[in-house]
């Protein structure tokens, strides 16, 4: 089911594809968003735009509008946030730097994490959980895959919960730039920096306030308002907190596979009114009449 904006708007502004830890390439993810009756699409890959051009091709093809995304790795008091970049320009020299130096970050926490689960014995693990990850670098889900395939455990679950999971030897955070310049890398490239998905950071109410002032002190212009697989009282919740920080509001489903309802492309509760969307202020405002 899709719930759009408005009749004539269907924006999703956060999923994945196979350039990160998405199922689907590219172009087969925004060939399904259109199938979804999604109108506005922005593909967020983890720290790479390795697949914007690939999902622009077929964007066309779909008669979909595409917008330039990213969702970025970074830390705010040591822990391990995501700011998604949306409308930027992807041709920015000094963005293109940064994407560099966030794929050297990712590759130094994947050695990190194949360092620390040596003593399994597995060998060539970092290979194999990068082949796991179509020959780029591994993630943690990827890592899990292999570990399952080597029978160390009997599912991903199960990998999660003994070597990969928060605080386990797995578990590595510690190669994120800090909050304030991942903001700046975003805001420097003509985009907008969205605080992603606030509630699965489980953080306390009192917690959560707090990062996201200091999102907004850094130059983050707005927040996820609207994701997936949060309850009706994180929607009101999050549509307070975005008020009262007068930021604008983001939705998107984190689409990263088929098969899970409950995050599917284009299937996004309404955001409650009184509230500024995001797509209001990009470079190519979008609007009722584009569509309608």
């Amino acid at each position: 089911m899709t719930i759009p904006q408005d009749p004539h708007l269907c924006i999703d502004l956060h999923c994945h594809s196979t350039a990160s830890d998405g199922a689907l390439s590219p172009a087969a993810l925004v060939e399904r968003a259109s199938g979804r009756g999604v109108t506005h699409l922005s593909l967020t890959d983890h720290d790479t735009i390795a697949g914007l051009a690939e999902a622009q091709t077929a964007a066309q093809v779909q008669g979909i509008e595409l917008i330039p995304g990213v969702e970025l790795s970074c830390l705010w008091k040591s822990r391990t946030i995501h700011i998604v970049g949306l409308d930027f320009d992807p041709a920015a020299e000094g963005f293109r730097q940064a994407l560099e130096l966030q794929n050297e970050n990712r590759w130094a926490r994947a050695r990190m994490i194949a360092e620390r689960l040596g003593k399994l014995g597995i060998d060539d693990l970092l290979a194999r959980a990068s082949e796991a990850a179509g020959g780029d670098v591994p993630g943690r889900p990827h890592f899990a895959q292999v570990l399952t395939e080597a029978g160390v455990v009997n599912n991903t679950g199960q990998a999660f919960k003994r070597y990969l999971g928060a605080g386990k030897p797995g578990d590595v955070k510690a190669f994120w730039p800090e909050l304030s310049e991942v903001v700046r890398w975003i805001t420097e490239a003509g985009g907008v920096a969205v605080l992603a998905h606030p509630r699965k950071y489980q953080l306390t109410a009192t917690k959560l306030r707090e990062l996201t002032s200091d999102f907004r002190r850094a130059g983050g212009q707005a927040i996820e308002v609207s994701t997936s697989g949060q309850s009706s009282g994180d929607l009101g919740f999050l549509a307070e907190l975005c008020r009262k920080e007068k930021l604008l509001a983001s939705q998107g489903s984190d689409f990263h596979f088929p098969g899970a309802p409950w995050c599917e492309l284009g299937r996004i509760m309404k955001m409650p009114d009184g509230l500024e969307p995001v797509w209001h202020s990009f470079r190519q405002p979008i609007s009722r009449s584009e569509t309608g």
